[in-house]
């Protein structure tokens, strides 16, 4: 059954690689949705899958690239809503 987490990853995630660190793992896992920098300085990660491949990712949201330093990342669990064909990063 297909999942959907919603996660928000705090402090230095941006200009680190680290949407690009998330989007790579994503699609290794198979894995639908999104990856974006918020205004805040915040990333914000959509993510659609098996609940076993989004946990896998969670952990690795918590770890962040090689230059990042994540201090919290809030997840929350949803119903799938199949709105993405493919992971990518969303420039705005």
């Amino acid at each position: 059954m297909r999942e959907r987490l919603e996660a928000v990853a705090r402090g230095r995630v941006q200009l680190v690689m680290y949407r690009d660190f998330v989007a790579r793992k994503a699609r290794g896992l198979g894995l639908s949705g999104e990856v974006k920098n918020l205004d805040n300085g915040t990333v914000c990660v959509i993510a659609e899958g098996p609940r076993a491949q989004l946990e896998e990712l969670c952990a690795w949201l918590r770890r962040g690239s090689l230059l990042a330093r994540v201090e919290e990342v809030a997840c929350v669990w949803l119903p799938a809503t199949g709105e993405y064909a493919s992971f990518a990063i969303t420039y705005e």
